[in-house]
């Protein structure tokens, strides 16, 4: 006993194409995802905070740590910041 032949899901295919036709879809291109970013959005990425000394001290500092295999992880300062997400 044959449970899925080849004829039938060819069949499905045809009544797509039949339904895009009378839609009018088959000439239409289909629509991009597009991503627009606010004036708001755009400030905040070029803020004094990026441009600041110190944190670009603290961040190659960071990096440096990560780098060598030094940095550690305060398990209990994460749990406290992700306790209010869970409990939401």
């Amino acid at each position: 006993m044959k449970i899925n032949e080849t004829n039938r899901i060819g069949a499905v295919n045809s009544y797509q194409k039949q339904q895009d036709h009378r839609t009018g879809q088959v000439n239409k291109k289909r629509q991009k995802d597009e991503v627009q970013i606010s004036a708001e959005a755009k400030q905040l990425l070029t803020s004094s905070r990026v441009n600041d000394p110190q944190q670009a001290e603290r961040i190659e500092k960071l990096k440096q740590s990560v780098a060598t295999g030094t940095y550690k992880v305060d398990a209990g300062k994460v749990a406290e910041k992700l306790l209010p997400y869970l409990k939401q």
